[in-house]
């Protein structure tokens, strides 16, 4: 009988003595045969995204994404690309939209996903299988075609593995995992100087117990999409849960069908994501100019969410008007995901404005 994912990490930790919190996190989410990705389909399941609120959202983006490109003179052929794309609903908005505005968006366009779960990628196939546009997928972005590109990336930084690290009275530790004497997975501390130089850098003064989240593989895509805008033009929107400021303390949650759980317990029952920390993604951006991040219930107002919202109620029923209400209020609102979610976006400097959505004000400085 095949070793269980679990059985599998317990082997691995206790010939190495502990492994890291994003090699726990990684085969957690995206192990082939038991990862929370690679298993059915979590979304509606155990949450929803923006795109499966409303289809106001995509189409937005859509907008979003026709408006830059018709800024940059209209390239041609242009890559749209969205990097974990779910179901394929927030692309399929998009694309909707994008057509309905500008006929001419559709020429010479190429939709491109990455996507590592191949259950997902399947559910992808259905909801495009008629887009009307070439559709590839991709494992990873290094593979994406060196075209002008228009990225979207909605939750999918959040579930991008984090390394923690704790500052002790022994000086900065790294947060990994190990087994407790019952044989459960535990967090354990060992040392981190490869990491001490840039701790240091990040936190002045830290008081003892205080911890630190990086994302080594969030901030190598930042540099291979900022590098490509760069390069070729375009622009990214980065939509997630997080803060412009790094975040104080362990943001690692795991949220499965009952709720939230314990991090460590049981891998793969559970989707595992911490809060991005957008500074940091926008400090390691390229020769481009980055703007944000802003809350996202700002952003999409701004974009015309509300009178979207009253188009779409003008034309439906009593029951269908209550649920685009509803949809809207969740979408912008605080106590819905209208500040907890925040937008950045990386422009190619060809682009020479402001980017739909965002004021001079908001350009990042480094200071965020």
């Amino acid at each position: 009988m095949n070793a269980s994912l679990s059985e599998r990490l317990a082997c691995d930790i206790r010939q190495r003595g502990s492994i890291g919190l994003d090699e726990y996190m990684r085969a957690a989410l995206l192990d082939e045969s038991e990862g929370y990705y690679a298993v059915g389909s979590p979304l509606g399941r155990d949450f929803t995204t923006a795109p499966e609120v409303s289809q106001m959202f995509g189409e937005l983006a859509g907008l979003w994404c026709v408006d830059v490109w018709t800024r940059l003179g209209e390239p041609s052929p242009v890559s749209l690309v969205e990097l974990g794309p779910g179901r394929g609903s927030l692309m399929s908005d998009a694309l909707r939209a994008a057509a309905s505005a500008s006929p001419a968006f559709g020429n010479g366009l190429k939709v491109h996903l990455v996507e590592a779960s191949a259950s997902l990628r399947r559910m992808q196939e259905r909801t495009l299988g008629d887009a009307g546009v070439p559709v590839h997928w991709h494992e990873s972005v290094e593979s994406l075609p060196e075209t002008p590109m228009l990225l979207v990336a909605n939750e999918f930084f959040d579930a991008l593995p984090v390394r923690q690290f704790a500052y002790t009275a022994q000086g900065w530790r790294e947060r990994r995992v190990g087994l407790a004497n019952d044989g459960t997975f535990t967090i354990c501390l060992e040392g981190a100087a490869e990491q001490e130089s840039r701790l240091c850098a990040l936190v002045d003064d830290p008081a003892e117990g205080e911890v630190v989240e990086i994302r080594p593989e969030a901030e190598r895509i930042t540099r291979f999409i900022s590098g490509r805008l760069s390069k070729h033009s375009g622009a990214a929107l980065l939509v997630d849960y997080g803060s412009g400021m790094r975040p104080s303390g362990d943001s690692l949650s795991a949220l499965g069908r009952d709720g939230f759980v314990e991090a460590l317990s049981h891998p793969g029952i559970a989707d595992l994501s911490a809060w991005v920390d957008f500074g940091s993604l926008a400090r390691v951006a390229g020769d481009v100019d980055v703007f944000g991040p802003i809350p996202q219930g700002s952003f999409l107002r701004r974009l015309g969410i509300v009178e979207r919202a009253e188009h779409l109620r003008m034309h439906a029923d009593e029951a269908q008007a209550r649920e685009i209400s509803t949809a809207l209020s969740r979408l912008i609102e605080p106590e819905g995901m209208g500040v907890l979610f925040k937008v950045m976006a990386m422009v190619s400097r060809d682009l020479q404005t402001v980017p739909s959505g965002f004021l001079d004000a908001e350009r990042f400085n480094g200071d965020a």
